[in-house]
């Protein structure tokens, strides 16, 4: 049973196509055989049309027809060269009487090598210089009337090898383009995709921070306080220790609601409890105070809900802030937060009175409060400062933009 179809052209291709002087080389022989057949036929041998065996190619015409098959295994790497060879041969068998060698056949080879190797240009310059020569001896030397379709036959010939050899170069140039371009498009979606894990893994390195920071820096604060007052007023050590009950619990449930969403794509039965905002400031204040920070709230924002982004980055924004407030104010400090809607942008700010940071750096070495405000502020396009206050204190204020198309809605506890 013989292989057919392209599952048995496919290797045979692809075998040539690593192997190119040995497809020149078949090729080769196959324009000798051509032109040997070619060779044996007369078209004006009878009055009803060609005969083969005729007439028989001379040892001169044999000779030419070897020496221009030979030629073209080289047309690759030589391809003007093996033209100017081919048609040197042609001129010569068309300037003869009689014409038993067709060696025409090579330079049409050669002429459409010469187009699908080099530009438009060249190949319109070479083209029709072949075109020109060969025609021309065929017409006023050969042995047949100048309009015979022998003649007619050389100029079609050439003109469509260096039409085809055109066409196909400009075919490998679109194809070599959209190969070129799906690479590029290929590595633009590699380097977007490691683009996008580097910030989701920045995202969810600062979310982590901001959880594990607020509620740690509660849980050791209310800690120092029942080791302080354990032995002498039980009831508030005992208050002290509810509070880290509380946090603690607070900070378990914060990290489970960040891993469930971390993990929603792959299980969805993870909990996706919606992300903290404004709505909840209030619960975020109480825990500071119970932490023995007093703050005092002053928002101009009417209640509005804000984009989901804003919403969370201001939350977090006011967490970080006041937990670096219990960190580093001391403990006589006390703080202020206020929200104000200023046009299409949102402020916040938070201002402390505590004891100046000891080094020039406002932020703690080490740390990564301020940075990951700073990031979140700048993914929304909005600006924070964050330096010391003149007196003494600290001051932090982040003005995020709203997008455009924003809808204000009022929160359902202040209808």
């Amino acid at each position: 049973m013989t292989r057919t179809g392209p599952g048995f052209a496919a290797p045979l291709c692809e075998r040539f196509r690593d192997h190119p002087l040995a497809f020149d080389a078949v090729l080769a022989l196959g324009v000798l055989l051509a032109m040997i057949a070619a060779s044996f036929t007369d078209p004006h041998g009878s009055a009803t049309g060609p005969t083969f065996g005729d007439r028989a190619p001379t040892p001169l015409g044999v000779v030419m027809m070897t020496a221009a098959a030979v030629a073209l295994v080289l047309r690759r790497r030589r391809p003007f060269a093996v033209l100017a060879f081919t048609a040197g041969l042609t001129l010569v068998e068309l300037l003869g009487e009689t014409r038993p060698a067709p060696v025409t056949i090579s330079a049409v080879v050669a002429l459409y090598t010469v187009a699908a190797r080099t530009d438009r240009p060249t190949t319109w310059r070479v083209g029709l210089a072949t075109m020109t020569a060969l025609a021309f001896a065929a017409m006023a030397f050969g042995p047949t009337p100048w309009y015979s379709q022998e003649n007619l036959g050389v100029f079609a010939w050439t003109g469509m090898a260096a039409a085809a050899g055109d066409a196909v170069r400009s075919r490998r140039a679109f194809v070599d383009a959209i190969r070129e371009r799906a690479e590029r498009a290929e590595r633009t979606r590699e380097e977007e995709a490691r683009r996008r894990v580097a910030e989701e893994r920045l995202r969810i390195a600062r979310d982590l921070h901001d959880v594990v920071a607020h509620h740690i820096a509660l849980v050791n604060v209310q800690a120092g306080v029942a080791a302080h007052v354990m032995d002498k007023r039980p009831d508030q050590a005992k208050e002290a220790l509810a509070h880290v009950r509380e946090a603690s619990r607070s900070a378990l449930d914060e990290l489970r609601a960040t891993v469930g969403l971390l993990r929603q794509s792959g299980d969805p039965e993870a909990p996706t409890e919606p992300a903290p905002g404004l709505a909840v400031l209030d619960g975020l204040l109480d825990s500071f105070r119970k932490a023995g920070l007093p703050v005092s709230l002053a928002r101009s924002d009417g209640g509005r809900q804000l984009p989901a982004a804003v919403d969370l980055a201001a939350y977090r924004i006011v967490q970080e802030a006041l937990t670096n407030v219990r960190k580093h104010a001391g403990p006589d400090a006390r703080a202020e937060v206020s929200v104000v809607l200023v046009g299409r942008t949102v402020e916040i700010t938070v201002l402390d009175d505590g004891a100046p940071p000891a080094g020039p750096s406002p932020e703690p070495s080490g740390g990564h409060g301020l940075l990951g405000m700073r990031e979140r502020v700048t993914a929304l396009g909005g600006g924070l400062t964050a330096a010391p206050r003149y007196g003494g204190g600290f001051r932090v204020q982040a003005i995020l933009p709203l997008p455009f198309g924003t809808v204000w809605e009022a929160r359902e506890d202040d209808r």
